[in-house]
């Protein structure tokens, strides 16, 4: 593709004469260039991109597209200076896989807690009603039913829309995408056209890289407030800044509630530990799915599925047969009659959604909930986390969780400041995670209840720069069998 052609919907601010040069493929790692790449130079959150610009011409590039009007190296090729590189890396990623996200509907979902249960069931849904699908996601990304690794929650702009290219290729009318506060800030999705939004909820999280919840909930809005004319955006407004993502959206609004007047409405008829009587509107039916916060993630779905035109009849017929996500309130059973749950609850919200939902549904049964919280990562949530893990549980372990650089033991005292003389005298702390799952186990009475929580699907454990395989699900399940004997 030309250059010229690739910078049509870009603000330039000044460029060099020759804008003709024939483009193969858009790098932003300069390792990454060959003959014929265009380089990107982004300041990124680790290294700035600028500095890599004389290295990608070496290594092939033939135009770079920059930002920095004060950057003052030499530039041997075609020179291209922008307002934004990141958003200019995402508009000529859509224009150079012939923009994708044109060529199918594309529904995005975005909050704190809940994106990957409600884009997976959507997913689910929309294939089981007959339709080729793509989903872009925390745990997998799927094109048709072939599996793609997810290596973050939303990708970078070039695999993204790479991915949305092979979904058009392949026939896909639907993807349904996590998005993320980072990839909003990050502009990963400029040039997206999205049919549809979903909002969720919003919650205390990633504040080490947004620093304030403000900060958090304005990033959070921008997706609503860059939605098209012709895209609905669904939001819950059982949270108290529903309301606000879509103050100055040019999007049709909808809404959806479990407890005030809204669009879409749903109701908690009934429970166990085995699923759910929900109202939906004004049908009732059994899904296999337990808590306040589930009946929310499926009532957006009930609701995005409308929106989309889909058959109400069918629609609850196949929800009422969908399983929970994969590390979402996964339950294993072991002698004694003892449960173990594996959920990815890593924030307050979802700490404290799982446990209320599980003391509700357990019936009185002894509750052990082993969690910990992620190294470099927001640390002003985990004394809130210790707080509400004593609130729920009749007994707390404390354990490691992708400690990366920090000492696990240092983490552990940050969520242990939080905790009351009530809950320390309960709570025992753990590093080694296989051993804090194994004391909890051992500690469960006859039908006891055991949570474990913060991992969910993760199948590792990030110690230093290295990622140990780990999973919560192998662990139990050995620790289980081990029991037996």
């Amino acid at each position: 593709m030309k250059l010229e052609k690739l910078l049509a919907n870009l603000t330039i601010c000044e460029h060099t004469p020759q804008l003709d040069a024939e483009i193969k493929d858009i790098c932003f790692d300069s390792r990454k260039c060959t003959p014929g790449s265009l380089f990107v130079a982004v300041d990124g959150n680790l290294s700035d991109g600028h500095k890599y610009i004389a290295k990608a011409v070496e290594n092939g590039a033939v135009a770079v597209v920059y930002q920095n009007p004060d950057y003052d190296g030499k530039i041997e090729v075609p020179a291209v200076r922008v307002v934004d590189s990141r958003s200019a890396l995402a508009l000529m990623a859509s224009t150079f896989y012939d923009n994708p996200s044109t060529k199918l509907t594309l529904v995005g979902v975005t909050g704190t807690n809940g994106k990957t249960t409600t884009a997976t069931l959507l997913y689910e849904l929309f294939t089981q009603l007959g339709y080729h699908c793509g989903l872009l996601s925390t745990i997998v990304n799927y094109i048709g039913r072939k599996q793609y690794p997810a290596d973050h929650t939303t990708p970078d702009p070039l695999e993204l829309n790479g991915l949305l290219a092979e979904m058009v290729d392949s026939g896909c009318q639907y993807c349904f995408m996590e998005v993320s506060s980072h990839s909003i800030d990050q502009e990963r999705i400029a040039g997206l056209n999205f049919a549809g939004g979903i909002f969720s909820n919003i919650t205390h999280d990633h504040l080490d890289y947004h620093k304030t919840f403000d900060n958090y909930l304005r990033c959070k809005k921008k997706f609503f407030d860059n939605l098209p004319a012709g895209a609905f955006a669904l939001v819950n407004i059982d949270d108290r800044n529903g309301s606000v993502m879509v103050q100055n959206t040019a999007a049709r609004v909808y809404t959806y509630s479990c407890g005030s007047m809204a669009d879409f409405r749903c109701r908690i008829m009934d429970q166990t530990m085995e699923g759910m009587l929900l109202k939906m509107d004004d049908t009732q039916l059994w899904t296999m799915f337990i808590g306040a916060h589930n009946a929310h993630n499926l009532l957006a779905v009930y609701g995005t599925a409308m929106l989309l035109g889909a058959d109400k009849d069918e629609v609850l017929t196949i929800m009422s047969k969908l399983r929970a996500v994969n590390g979402r309130l996964e339950y294993l059973r072991g002698g004694n009659n003892v449960t173990a749950v594996v959920d990815y609850a890593h924030t307050p919200d979802a700490l404290e959604n799982v446990l209320k939902t599980l003391r509700e549904t357990a019936k009185g049964e002894y509750l052990i909930c082993v969690f910990g919280c992620g190294g470099d990562r927001d640390k002003t949530k985990r004394p809130e986390m210790g707080a509400i893990a004593g609130k729920y549980a009749d007994r707390v372990v404390v354990t490691s969780d992708n400690p990366r650089h920090e000492d696990p033991l240092a983490i552990m005292a940050d969520i242990k400041a939080g905790m009351d003389t009530k809950t320390r005298a309960k709570s025992v702390f753990i590093a080694d995670r296989r051993e804090a799952i194994r004391s909890a186990i051992m500690f469960a009475p006859e039908g006891g209840v055991v949570l474990v929580a913060g991992k969910g699907h993760e199948d590792y454990l990030i110690i230093g720069d290295e990622k140990l395989h780990f999973d919560d699900k192998e662990v139990i399940a050995e620790i289980f069998d081990e029991l037996k004997h």
